[in-house]
């Protein structure tokens, strides 16, 4: 699978693979858990990790071809999976139903993947009837991911029916926070930074600050490693204000910037400057300053 890494054009995964796969995915007597574990490509940040000059846009680029070319060989398959293991009664926290729900979420997010936006209709279905936080958050996820329509509706439904439960709202922080970003679109940092004025953000919220900034820097490495640098730029300014707050949050926040050298030179040169700002900084704190200066002389 990396070589498809190393090529200007992405490359296929071959029949047999794919054949492969749909055994796997076909064979009802197998645990739905199990094929779910099989059937999950590597995320982009173990793939990062097997690089040895880490461009962050290429990876998922590539990732998210292989994705859309086994979700349209296996249109059918998912669909029927996904019909299959819908829930006939109440839910239940049990590993069968987690197994179940965990592979039924796959088929849906591979389905999308496909490109036909009949699964957007089914996410948004699924949003709407499901009974378990796990369903509705797979579907929200797919519907801002595949640029859906039925993208804002979801996520303000999402938004008003859960306004007053903190941990949930962090998710609705979270999730817009890893976007991906669709062709045309701006960049997820736009809407990171409109969600930084929102009334339920405040840096003084420890957990509403990692559910955002710490999602943005940490978990969505395409759209935080921009080769404009803007992600880095935001990231310096974030550190320094919650430094001031909170250092434990700022230090973590830091440490996003670790393995700077392992990127492209473009990059590495706009967060050795990030980190160089960061580090000029009056006052602060011990555990961030320790961070940053280790960094800068790895």
């Amino acid at each position: 699978m990396l070589a498809a890494f190393n090529d200007h054009e992405p490359q296929l995964l071959g029949s047999q693979l794919i054949d492969a796969m749909a055994r796997v995915l076909r064979d009802d007597t197998l645990d739905p858990a199990f094929r779910q574990l099989v059937l999950t490509l590597p995320s982009e940040g173990m793939l990062s990790e097997e690089l040895s000059v880490v461009d962050p846009q290429r990876v998922r680029d590539v990732r998210n071809a292989l994705r859309a070319q086994i979700g349209a060989s296996l249109q059918t398959d998912w669909q029927r999976v996904r019909t299959k293991l819908a829930s006939t009664g109440p839910y239940r926290p049990d590993a069968a139903g987690t197994g179940r729900r965990a592979l039924r979420n796959l088929a849906l997010e591979y389905w999308a993947m496909s490109g036909d936006s009949q699964s957007h209709e089914a996410a948004a279905q699924q949003f709407s009837q499901a009974d378990n936080m796990t369903e509705r958050q797979a579907a929200l996820q797919v519907l801002l991911n595949s640029g859906s329509a039925h993208r804002e509706m979801v996520l303000s439904q999402f938004e008003q029916e859960f306004a007053d439960e903190p941990l949930v709202m962090d998710k609705w922080f979270a999730l817009q926070a890893m976007m991906h970003r669709q062709p045309g679109e701006p960049p997820v940092l736009d809407r990171v930074l409109k969600l930084c004025g929102h009334p339920q953000f405040s840096l003084r919220n420890p957990n509403r600050a990692r559910s955002l900034i710490g999602s943005f820097v940490s978990s969505n490495p395409a759209e935080f490693h921009h080769p404009d640098g803007a992600g880095y730029r935001f990231w310096a300014e974030q550190v320094a204000a919650i430094d001031r707050i909170n250092p434990q949050v700022a230090a973590r926040l830091a440490r996003a910037m670790d393995r700077w050298r392992r990127y492209t030179p473009q990059r590495q040169q706009a967060m050795r400057s990030a980190l160089e700002q960061v580090a000029a900084l009056q006052g602060l704190s011990a555990d961030v300053s320790e961070i940053v200066g280790k960094a800068l002389a790895s």
